[in-house]
Formats: structure tokens, sequence, C-alpha cells
């Protein structure tokens, strides 16, 4: 982002040639591959190691958003964490065969795509396990959208959503929330049958079994402005994907609630973000974010206590349902002097913990490893 005006930069590809994986740059050295280049030269696809530990990756996400701000100044250019740019844009491509051939077949779908999301990996033992895991969070996604809702502007203005990301990814053919599979047979049919069409190579759908490592992948999120929620998306995602898998090893039938029922869940998150009536994940019927988040927090606490997570997601739950959510902070930003360029210095600073408003990091949970009751799935966030 330009420091004074706000406006999107398209520097990838230098910033991408700035990279420094022989760790030359002293004060942020960083991990080979972090970075990567996206659909658009105004985004950059931060990647971390997998870890078995919360602290750790929330460490690494700290640290990856450091490095390539560290790289920005070289530009004249700072990193921010937005999931839509607050002001308007003409994206600029990235050049290569696969985003040539994106751009030629989606056309204005494509070209406008300028969002950042959060994806968060998470390790299964095989393929089975993954599409009973796919087939078991369903439900439970939508919360996740209302807790990292970081988009309401879009184009300039106000867009009256709290996550607008959600609405423009949903333009995508295959993007969204998918019906019950029953089995990676079902599953891998209906991905041939997708690419059998001609319109898509790989799904983009909610949650997925990862085509390059052991994972599963939960797409839902925005990108968050605050580390401290994207810690917590994380610990929530491998909380639902290890609950999810226990019930599997039960015998325990996934709920079958219609795919298009999921598409009103995620709307109302997308709208409404953690201020308004969402819907709950069992009964599918309007109710309180406090109460879909009470619901969310029990249903998987069990796998938080093995984890050691469980103190931090309950703190970080009240305070994102107090203080409300990156959505909530860009929308005061703009409201003190009505100038979005002002959203974006908020968000800067934010994204590195140098905003005034930025309360105190004083956690352990973010400040070293923590005990656990048993061995953890690994996590990996990659934000795009």
């Amino acid at each position: 982002m330009d420091p004074d005006s706000g406006y999107p930069l398209p520097l990838a590809g230098e910033l991408l040639r700035l990279h420094d994986p022989d760790q030359k740059l002293a004060d942020h050295p960083a991990p080979s591959q972090m970075l990567a280049a996206e659909l658009q030269q105004e985004q950059l696809e931060v990647i971390t190691h997998p870890h078995s530990s919360l602290s750790g990756l929330a460490a690494e996400i700290r640290a990856g958003r450091a490095y390539a701000d560290s790289l920005a100044r070289m530009t004249g250019a700072r990193i921010a964490a937005l999931a839509t740019s607050p002001l308007p844009a003409t994206p600029t491509a990235t050049r290569n065969v696969r985003y040539d051939a994106l751009m030629e077949k989606f056309a204005l779908t494509a070209r406008e795509q300028l969002t950042c999301g959060y994806h968060v990996h998470v390790s299964v033992g095989s393929d089975e396990e993954g599409v009973a895991v796919l087939d078991r969070i369903r439900s439970w996604l939508p919360p996740l959208i209302a807790l990292s809702s970081n988009s309401p502007f879009w184009n300039g203005t106000d867009s009256g959503y709290a996550s607008f990301r959600t609405q423009a990814w949903n333009r995508w053919s295959t993007a969204g929330p998918t019906d019950v599979f029953g089995s990676a047979k079902a599953y891998y049919s209906l991905v041939e049958a997708l690419s059998g069409t001609g319109v898509v190579t790989s799904p983009d759908f909610d949650a997925r079994l990862s085509v390059r490592h052991p994972t599963v992948e939960i797409r839902v999120a925005d990108v968050c402005l605050d580390a401290r929620d994207a810690a917590l998306i994380a610990a929530l995602v491998r909380a639902l994907v290890e609950t999810a898998a226990r019930e599997w090893e039960a015998g325990h039938p996934p709920d079958m609630v219609p795919a298009a029922i999921l598409r009103q869940a995620a709307w109302r998150a997308s709208r409404w973000g953690s201020e308004g009536e969402l819907l709950h994940p069992v009964t599918h019927r309007p109710a309180t974010a406090r109460n879909v988040a009470d619901a969310l927090h029990g249903h998987v606490r069990e796998a938080l206590e093995d984890t050691g997570d469980a103190s931090y997601v309950a703190e970080a739950l009240q305070r994102i349902l107090g203080q409300g959510t990156g959505a909530g902070r860009q929308r005061q930003a703009f409201e003190r002097n009505r100038r979005l360029s002002d959203v974006v210095k908020l968000a800067t600073g934010l994204t590195h913990q140098e905003s005034a408003d930025y309360s105190s990091l004083d956690n352990p949970l973010l400040e070293g490893d923590m005990e656990t009751t048993g061995p953890s799935p690994d996590l990996a966030a990659v934000s795009v």
C-alpha cells in the first residue's frame, strides 16, 4: 500500500525479487519459501511452516508480516493485512501461464479479484479421514467468516458487509460450501467431474483436501487485521478438524444439512460479522453471534483442552465479541475523519502492532510453547 494515499501498489514482483532466502536482512530473517506471487501484483502470499504448537504458528505469522513489510519499505510502500482494498483499485495481473489462462477464461471476475483470504492447513492421516472431516465441519465454517471479517469496503465505498471478500470470492464457479461426500472416492469423483467440464482444474470449495500436502485446507476466513485473530482462527480450525476426526472414528454421522442452507449461513456471517444474527450451526436458525460463538467453543472444547489452546481461545473470543473484528476497526477509523486513507494507515499499524489502538500482546501463548496432553495435528497458515 502507498503509506500516504492508501492506494494499493502493484509491487509483488519487485518484493519477490528482493526476497532474501539467505537471510541477509538481519532485522527480519525469513524462512525460505515464505513469500509467493498471487493473481494480482497488489497481493503477496505469506506462508508459514507446519507447527504443532499455536505459539509457534503465531510467532511465524508475526514474523512473516514483519519480513514482508521490510521488503515493502525498500520500495517506499507498506504491507497491510486487508482482505479488500478500502480505496478503489484497478488490479495489475501477475503474468504467468496459469494466471494468463484464468484471466482469459474468467474475464471480469478474475480482473476484479483483489481479495486476500486466510487459509489454514491441518494434517490428517488419510484421504478417508480428510473427507470425513470435510463432511463434519461444514456447519461450523460460517462462524469463522464472522470472526475473521475484515473487508467492509469495496471500490471506495462501505459495502454494508463485514466480509465483502466472501461475496466477491463467491463469484467463482466452485466457491462455497459442499454437500456431504461420504467417502474419498465420492470426493475425487466430483473433483474429476468438475475438471471434465473444462471450467476448472481444481475446486475452490470452502474446505478441501490439499492437492500438495496431506492436509485438509480450510479457506473461508478473511486475512485477519490483528495477528491474534489469525491465531484464534487457526486454533479453532485445528480443533474443528480434530473434533470431526474423533466423531468419524466413533461412528457419529455428519449433519446432512444441504449446502444451500450453509450458503445462507455464510451470507449472514459475511453480512454481519460478529455484530449481528448468524445461523446457529446445529439448529440452522437465526441466533446471536455470542450464542453461535458459545456453541462453536463448546463443540471443540475437548480438542482445545488437549492441545493447550482452551484458555487462549476463550479469551480471544471474548475480545472479539466485545471489541469487534477488523471490519469494525476499519469502519471506526473511517468515521473519525471520513477518509479511507486513514483506514489504510490504521490497518497498517494494526498489522504490525504499531498503532496506539493495538492493545497489549502480553499472553503466554504468543511468547512460548504450550504444554499439551497429547500429539497435536500440525498447523500451517497461508495469507493470500
